[in-house]
């Protein structure tokens, strides 16, 4: 923990000739891009997944053709492809699960009165008005959703509300555009026996709630201290450039350009 606190005192000198008092700040969102820039490899094997698991769509529909009045054979002859053309249907977790460490140690940095037996400097540091180590319950406390502090979570709620939606709204495309390429792949046949149907355990739950995803983001920079939300918002925002780019060509995607303007 002392080594990155380091890390993140070393950056804020840095950039502080720049961002003067929220020098500490600035260096969490560069800290942040970083993260990002390590995890990209993944997320572009993510999205290469996530065509792979498009060009099943036709074969999945054929499965559902031969086995649709057994859920359980057709679930078990869905992971069986999944797993003969090595394809796994959870690909898409592992940018997220390998950024956890990074937000956890922005989380307790900034939690902590105490780092390595002394005083926790880092502390001190602010985004404007607003204390890195402080919360929105704080600045609710300090002058109220529109005093100095309430503003610059303000600030980020509406960056937060702004990606989340874009991502709700892509998100529903990509999965109706999915959906109606698999029941033009299964045919009148399938489209008469229901469309979609199960395909792994468990997905149909992770289906449903999936555009709605992002907006829980808005809760954890409301709980979470400032630091840990800046890195948050900062991933959020990163992702959804990200995804607009690597995943345009899918079908129902928004094109990126939509993001930048």
């Amino acid at each position: 923990m002392s080594v990155f606190a380091s890390l993140v005192e070393g950056l804020a000198d840095l950039v502080r000739p720049v961002f003067h008092d929220s020098a500490a700040a600035a260096a969490i969102v560069l800290f942040t891009a970083f993260v990002r820039l390590l995890v990209h490899p993944l997320s572009r094997a993510s999205a290469r997944g996530q065509r792979a698991r498009a060009a099943l769509q036709p074969r999945i529909a054929e499965l559902r053709r031969k086995h649709g009045k057994n859920p359980e054979k057709l679930q078990k002859a869905v992971l069986e492809l999944h797993a003969r053309e090595k394809v796994s249907p959870l690909s898409g977790c592992l940018p997220s699960l390998f950024q956890l460490p990074a937000f956890f140690l922005l989380y307790h940095l900034f939690s902590n009165a105490e780092i390595g037996g002394g005083a926790n400097s880092l502390l001190a540091h602010t985004l404007f008005a607003a204390p890195l180590g402080g919360r929105w319950a704080d600045a609710l406390a300090d002058g109220g959703p529109f005093g100095p502090q309430g503003l610059v979570y303000a600030a980020l709620f509406a960056v937060v509300a702004v990606v989340a939606t874009f991502n709700y709204r892509r998100t529903k495309r990509m999965m109706a555009a999915s959906a109606a390429s698999a029941a033009s792949a299964a045919g009148p046949r399938g489209a008469a026996g229901g469309g979609e149907g199960p395909q792994v355990p468990g997905m149909g739950a992770i289906t449903r709630f999936m555009p709605l995803m992002s907006f829980f983001t808005l809760v954890t920079v409301a709980v979470v201290p400032l630091a840990a939300a800046l890195y948050v918002v900062t991933s959020t925002t990163w992702s959804a450039v990200e995804r607009a780019v690597l995943y345009r060509d899918m079908p129902g995607a928004a094109p990126a350009t939509a993001v930048l303007g």
